[in-house]
């Protein structure tokens, strides 16, 4: 009953016939490397003297923004240890290097409305879910099964239409835009990006596992709301050889499928977006003179995925009561966030809620409901400091709980979440985290985990 992150996905039952092709992006995209950059294309050169551990580099990389090629790089540690119950006490430092590269191609190359983006990563470390905890929902978003380094993104981009349209092609996760809530971010624990149902199917273009693949985006007129929707490669990477960059078209595979719309009451502007400089590639840039006067969230949005390929159903078999019946696996979200309070000495509170769901004939979770709030400025004189308070509740499916043994299974887990973002410096944040999960894995003979930790982050 220990997750993992493509349970449906058994290697060893796909069909490797007709095309393959693995493929090293690394090999594919190295006349590009020195042209591409991270997720900002600023109107002017971002502060890397006083923003980063490192500086300017002599103006360089300042002389590299105004022509277009911006450049990010970022470490996270997850300091955490499960203190009791889950699995078993324990656990060990994992960490987690970005590496980010965006081109504006228009200033680079005069290539109007284009965009390149390149975004390198390396992860290392305990599997503290993995082997202490054992909850579906897990506990670090950068917690990986195998330690590696390997591109995450590495796409181009056309807009069209004054910035209202725009197309994209190449690796490509889609929680880098697809279901997420801008103030979830602050949290550790992995359902506040992906949500859990969707993360446990065959093979999900995910973090830290992107697919190849393409996404159209289409805002109205006003940029108040938006269509969105992407095809990608149904098993990402070489799930035989876990480590490295690669991409296959494997028969087999199939394509997963998504579409969002949503609608964002405080981001009608009359200029076409642009990727934010600290935000997932992709999304639009945030406004930075309607945030200086009053940083406003409002996002309503609702999502259908699917796969085209069927897969094993947990339980059901066909007559001869060993060969399970095929499913396709599909899925839905709805979410909703918006700031529900601002203070003139800079306090700004914001919630959140998001529900999901699942066929419940191939994965465990049959649906799942994030609920939160961040909290800035909680304390006098910390004006960048960011508290928050978060719950998800995985609801088991019946198929899945059948499939176990009856009298050690719970119809769900729950987890909660508390963190204080304490802002050191502009290069470093220190957030302290504790987290309480019932029933992991759904287990209903193991004991509730408590972990205990911190998180630093440091933008070089």
């Amino acid at each position: 009953m220990i997750p993992s992150r493509q349970m449906a996905g058994n290697p060893g039952e796909r069909n490797h016939r007709g095309l393959t092709r693995g493929v090293s992006l690394l090999i594919l995209l190295s006349p590009l490397a020195g042209t591409l950059p991270s997720p900002s294309i600023a109107a002017e050169a971002p502060n890397y003297a006083e923003d980063t551990l490192t500086g300017d580099w002599g103006g360089t990389r300042s002389a590299m923004a105004k022509k277009g090629v911006t450049l990010d790089l970022g470490y996270k540690a997850d300091l955490l240890r499960n203190t009791r119950g889950g699995i078993e006490r324990g656990g060990r430092p994992m960490s987690h290097i970005d590496i980010k590269l965006t081109a504006d191609f228009e200033k680079l190359l005069g290539w109007s409305g284009g965009t390149g983006y390149v975004n390198f990563i390396q992860d290392h470390g305990g599997k503290l879910n993995a082997q202490q905890v054992g909850s579906w929902t897990g506990v670090s978003n950068i917690e990986v099964t195998s330690n590696t380094n390997r591109l995450l993104h590495a796409w181009v981009q056309q807009e069209f239409a004054d910035g209202r349209g725009a197309v994209l092609m190449g690796l490509y996760p889609i929680d880098s835009e697809f279901a997420t809530i801008d103030s979830a971010g602050l949290f550790v624990q992995p359902p506040y990006g992906a949500t859990a149902d969707i993360a446990l199917t065959r093979g999900p273009s995910i973090f830290n596992t992107s697919a190849f693949g393409f996404r159209g985006k289409w805002f109205s007129a006003d940029r108040s709301a938006y269509v969105m929707g992407a095809v990608l490669d149904g098993i990402p990477g070489d799930p035989n050889h876990p480590r490295g960059t690669h991409i296959q078209f494997n028969h087999g595979d199939g394509v997963m499928s998504v579409i969002e719309i949503g609608l964002k009451p405080g981001a009608a502007r009359a200029e076409p977006a642009a990727p934010a400089r600290d935000a997932a590639p992709g999304v639009e840039a945030k406004d930075e003179a309607k945030e200086d006067a009053a940083e406003q969230i409002g996002k309503y949005a609702a999502g259908l995925w699917r796969y085209s390929t069927r897969v094993n159903d947990q339980l059901d078999t066909a007559a001869d009561g060993i060969t399970p019946i095929n499913r396709r696996s599909w899925g839905w979200y709805a979410l909703a966030e918006k700031t529900l309070y601002q203070a003139r000495d800079g306090r700004d509170l914001a919630g959140f809620v998001r529900v999901s769901g699942t066929d419940g004939d191939s994965t465990p979770i049959k649906t799942a409901v994030n609920i939160g709030f961040r909290l800035k400025a909680l304390l006098p004189g910390r004006s960048d400091d960011v508290f928050g308070l978060a719950y998800t509740r995985a609801s088991l499916s019946s198929k899945w709980r059948s499939a176990q043994l009856p009298a050690a299974t719970n119809t769900f887990e729950d987890a909660w979440e508390a963190t204080y973002r304490i802002q050191a410096g502009k290069w470093l944040a220190i957030q302290p985290v504790i987290q309480r999960i019932n029933h992991p894995g759904g287990d209903a003979t193991r004991a509730a985990a408590t972990i205990l930790g911190a998180r630093v982050e440091i933008a070089f």
